[in-house]
């Protein structure tokens, strides 16, 4: 994951750049605006992003506790395998189809029906990204000033996201008590006329929390189109019967749209496929596949060669998905032991590639994050990146080689005994 993008409230450089026109009325040019206002993200750099370019200018070494991408996390691949899979005679023959080529389709399927409810080819399909799903779903269900309600904290693009399709993102919460549960009254209460769907992520990216069956069959009474990112969900740290299978069990919503793709199913963000399965009542399914296939032809952004390979990339994914499990694992009960008996927390976390640590709120967890690696050579993220909702918390991922992160997790440890 790329370090959160700042504040997109303001326009860049607090400017708004103009054209010039021609005033009929006057006979003379006047200003007029250039560019959209949801384009207009402030991309001035936060704190802990000029340290961070500070360490980089230095070159000073640093532990990177924020490496989320597989193909940088020393994660082995069957190269073989995947050349082979791309080398399809059948590339060079292009063949538009807005939700996709069925053979991939069909793959897809197969391999969610091996781990989940059956989804049938017709009511699935293919994005270049699970962003791109995100905006075809916001396409499909919100007009401009419409809301979408998502979770807090969670994955950090969701506002930008909405913003670019002129939605509003409404956060609801989730609350910790030891462990991570939806706050079912915040999402009543963020429900307006004005709300068009509901977003659920599981698991939550950082939290790692998955949704429990409870908790979708109250979402889905509330009636309301439920948009379920399930990209995570085959990378659970432990077992638990309570939790929701797929956001495609939800009985008594009106429809659902369940987001998945190779970039972590496969650890291969670069093959840039993802999918959508389309449930719910007939009623709202049939025109709901009707306007995605316009949206999807308006785009037509899926490659050809990965829809070719999707059957065999997503066959190789199974030594692949266990050894970026087997990390997450290790480095998990690494960093229960390196924070044992210390001011340091460990909040749960089910599933994933992230966890969370609390400090002690002896300062701000950005003052934390700059000390850290400016100090002791550790970068990690802080809470506020992903929007929790006080302090003070940084965020490390299960990703990093296991010498690295304990190496890390000492480092942070040591630190916060010396300032608590």
């Amino acid at each position: 994951m790329i370090a959160p993008i700042a504040s997109a409230i303001e326009p860049i450089s607090g400017v708004r750049p103009h054209r010039t026109v021609l005033d009929v009325r006057r006979g003379r040019a006047s200003p007029a605006p250039m560019f959209s206002s949801r384009s207009a993200f402030d991309l001035s750099p936060n704190a802990v992003s000029l340290a961070l370019a500070r360490a980089r200018a230095s070159s000073r070494p640093y532990v990177d506790l924020t490496e989320s991408n597989p193909t940088r996390a020393g994660v082995a691949y069957d190269g073989v395998a995947i050349g082979a899979a791309l080398a399809a005679p059948d590339n060079l023959r292009y063949e538009p189809a807005p939700f996709g080529l069925p053979a991939a389709r069909e793959a897809v399927c197969v391999e969610l029906g091996a781990h989940g409810p059956p989804v049938d080819p017709s009511r699935l399909l293919l994005t270049a990204s699970t962003s791109e799903g995100y905006s075809y779903a916001f396409k499909l269900l919100a007009d401009p000033g419409d809301e979408v309600l998502v979770p807090a904290p969670s994955y950090p693009l969701f506002e930008h996201l909405a913003r670019l399709e002129s939605v509003r993102a409404v956060p609801y919460r989730l609350a910790y008590d030891g462990a991570w549960h939806v706050d079912l009254a915040s999402v009543r209460a963020a429900v307006t006329p004005r709300a068009r769907a509901i977003v659920v992520v599981s698991p939550n990216n950082p939290t790692g929390s998955y949704l429990k069956r409870h908790e979708l069959e109250s979402l889905a009474s509330l009636g309301l189109p439920i948009v379920g990112d399930e990209v995570f969900a085959r990378y659970p740290l432990r077992d638990d019967d309570a939790r929701a299978g797929s956001v495609l069990e939800a009985a008594g919503a009106p429809l659902v749209l369940a987001l998945g793709g190779l970039s972590k199913l496969a650890a291969l963000p670069q093959m840039k496929l993802a999918w959508m399965a389309v449930a719910g009542d007939d009623a709202c399914v049939g025109p709901a596949l009707a306007r995605l296939e316009v949206i999807a032809d308006a785009f037509l952004s899926v490659g050809t060669p990965v829809q070719h390979a999707a059957a065999a990339l997503l066959a190789s994914a199974a030594p692949v998905r266990r050894a970026v499990l087997d990390r997450a694992r290790s480095n998990l009960q690494a960093a229960r032991r390196a924070v044992d008996a210390s001011p340091v927390s460990l909040l749960d976390v089910e599933g994933g590639w992230y966890a969370t640590l609390k400090l002690p709120r002896t300062q701000s967890e950005e003052a934390w994050a700059i000390e850290l690696l400016e100090r002791d050579g550790v970068y990690v993220h802080p809470g506020h990146f992903f929007d929790f909702e006080d302090e003070a918390y940084v965020v490390v991922s299960l990703l990093t080689p296991e010498g690295a992160f304990r190496d890390g997790l000492a480092r942070i440890v040591a630190r916060v005994a010396q300032d608590a």
